[in-house]
């Protein structure tokens, strides 16, 4: 088995981590989103007296859609999604949690959080030109093309190594704050770690395939010169 073969068994397995990672976010949030926690309040209320105890002051809002919940650093403003806004379950507490984490990230100038900010429109620009590049660089026979395809494409796998981190240290920071502050009982707590681990997991694969991408780029360009 060669270098390239060994690749396309290693995305295929990434691909399979994927989409058991997403069957694993959306059926353990189904499940503990029926699962009322004692405390009463609504999500948006957990997630700012959260980020309030750290001495984070920002707007917590609603929007559309199911798990699309972010914190944006640009407006300063926590927004959860409609599934957890206005929720008193498990899950949204630990997703609120989460989301309060990246708040207080970001008042903390966490050091991976700003340097994720500050590439991301490079990322969101390789990961969008970078393969068309790349690809017409093949097809055209232009290896500088190849190769600025490859650099710019770098910027959107840095990104994946750096949301990483980003997330789990948020998902640590919701974990600590829920059993610190009493807002979930002892009980309760392993509910929202799974909802969260499963969110990690995704985050997990996508770096793999990440990286598994830039490495087939790699070894098409090298196959290219031989």
């Amino acid at each position: 088995m060669d270098y390239t073969e060994i690749l396309w068994f290693a995305v295929l397995a990434v691909f399979a981590l994927s989409l058991l990672a997403q069957w694993l976010v959306g059926s353990t949030y189904r499940r503990y989103a029926k699962i009322a926690a004692r405390k009463g309040l609504p999500a948006e209320e957990i997630a700012a007296e959260i980020m309030a105890y750290y001495g984070v002051h920002i707007p917590v809002k609603q929007i559309a859609g199911e798990l699309t919940d972010n914190y944006d650093p640009r407006a300063k403003q926590l927004n959860l999604s409609q599934g957890v806004y206005g929720s008193s379950s498990i899950a949204a507490y630990g997703i609120a949690a989460h989301e309060a984490g990246h708040a207080i990230q970001h008042a903390k100038s966490f050091m991976p959080l700003l340097w994720r900010n500050s590439i991301f429109p490079a990322a969101n620009f390789g990961s969008n030109l970078g393969p068309w590049l790349f690809i017409a660089g093949l097809f055209f026979g232009i290896t500088p093309l190849i190769d600025l395809g490859l650099i710019f494409f770098a910027f959107a796998v840095a990104f994946s190594f750096i949301t990483l981190p980003v997330e789990l240290d948020a998902s640590r920071r919701a974990v600590a704050a829920l059993k610190n502050r009493r807002l979930l009982a002892a009980t309760e707590l392993p509910g929202a770690q799974k909802v969260l681990g499963a969110a990690a997991l995704t985050y997990l694969a996508a770096t793999l395939m990440a990286v598994l991408q830039m490495l087939r780029f790699i070894a098409l360009r090298n196959s290219r010169r031989n």
